[in-house]
């Protein structure tokens, strides 16, 4: 199947994935996954509909970056790990950090943000499972809360919300209440901090539409859109 294809059975799967949840397919992104995916692979899921696409790594995004300059309406989501050493070159290049995982590395985005005259949005990265392979915040972590506390002197960064990259597993079903449990510890960081924290990026291709059913806002699909790629996840 084309990557067209691909997009537009994997939209069908979104839409029915919510319907059984009782919500609106229109409440959910597809984010494109494009680590190792060529510019060229990149205009066709553009042209195809999608509109925000999440890369792991700054270098890797740099060297393409210049072949999709005229793509005016997308959105580049930095979602891999970032070194705070690279944050300026990520506020410059990236709408969106969804990998914010430490108080100094937020304090190096809103610095190079301020820079560059613009406020840049960002997601909390948890640690759901507390996976020693894994970057994020602990679920419990007091980092994490006093981050939130302290938001107001971070005023070149939107926190918008939680994401998360559960352990792996063939069975989709197993993975269920860890995106449960995100979604739980986005609402009681919403209560304490009085912030909407409204997002929830949860779920790849194996298992997004549980993550859907359990209150993802944003899906992040590579394998199922482009397939097996060398260098890739095989679950993103």
């Amino acid at each position: 199947m084309s990557i067209a294809e691909n997009i537009g059975t994997i939209r069908e799967r979104i839409a029915q994935a919510a319907r059984r949840a009782n919500r609106s397919p229109e409440e959910i992104t597809l984010m494109a996954v494009t680590k190792t995916v060529a510019a060229a692979q990149i205009k066709e899921a553009y042209n195809a509909g999608i509109r925000v696409f999440g890369e792991n790594r700054v270098q890797e995004f740099t060297a393409k970056a210049a072949e999709l300059h005229d793509l005016q309406e997308a959105q580049w989501h930095l979602i891999g790990h970032l070194q705070s050493n690279k944050s300026n070159q990520a506020a410059e290049l990236f709408t969106a950090i969804d990998s914010l995982d430490s108080m100094r590395l937020a304090q190096r985005l809103n610095s190079a943000a301020h820079e560059r005259g613009k406020k840049l949005a960002t997601l909390l990265e948890i640690n759901i499972a507390g996976e020693a392979s894994k970057h994020g915040f602990s679920p419990h972590s007091l980092e994490l809360r006093d981050l939130l506390k302290q938001s107001a002197e971070l005023p070149h960064l939107k926190i918008g919300g939680l994401m998360a990259v559960p352990p792996f597993t063939e069975d989709a079903e197993s993975v269920r209440p860890h995106f449960r449990q995100l979604r739980q510890l986005r609402d009681e960081l919403a209560k304490i901090s009085g912030m909407s924290l409204g997002a929830l990026s949860m779920g790849m291709s194996h298992d997004f539409e549980i993550a859907i059913e359990e209150g993802s806002t944003c899906v992040r699909v590579g394998t199922a859109i482009f397939g097996e790629r060398p260098g890739a996840d095989q679950h993103d």
